[in-house]
């Protein structure tokens, strides 16, 4: 049954996180959406490739989770012809200086994969693990930036 695929590749949960809330704006134009980490998951086969496949990492030291790696390298042939969004967990740090270099860590982690083409790649703000002298974590998400990405991915906005 065709539908659509959210792979993500989470450290300590923020990406999982966003991963299920871009996965129920997806639902929202396809009720047949599946939500899978990177280690484990699987295309099936090419007759029941889904319509759309979303895959996100956050951004480590300057690289993209693995698991994200690791759903490319093993679905390369199930991948041929579906559209393929990506996305990445970046900065803790509102700066101009921040978002561009989290951008110019993804693209290098995609260029890895000249076989890929996605239809659309973003960078969200990440959370930073560690608790502030304020005792609050630094959380630049933004459930709404998201959510539209979401549905420009999927084809257009619901809302």
């Amino acid at each position: 049954m065709p539908g659509m695929t959210v792979v993500f590749g989470s450290k300590n949960g923020s990406t999982a996180e966003v991963a299920g809330w871009i996965a129920e704006c997806l639902r929202e134009h396809d009720p047949h959406v599946e939500l899978a980490q990177g280690r484990s998951a699987l295309v099936k086969d090419r007759s029941a490739r889904p319509d759309l496949v979303v895959i996100g990492g956050a951004l480590y030291a300057g690289r993209w989770h693995r698991d994200a790696h690791r759903f490319l390298r093993r679905n390369r042939a199930e991948l041929t012809g579906v559209p393929v969004a990506v996305f990445a967990m970046g900065p803790w740090a509102d700066t101009e200086e921040s978002w561009q270099r989290s951008r110019v860590q993804l693209d290098r982690a995609l260029a890895r994969y000249d076989w890929l083409k996605p239809v659309s790649v973003a960078v969200f703000g990440g959370v930073d693990p560690k608790v502030g002298s304020s005792g609050v974590r630094r959380d630049l998400r933004d459930r709404a930036a998201i959510e539209r990405w979401a549905d420009e991915v999927a084809g257009g906005p619901l809302r």
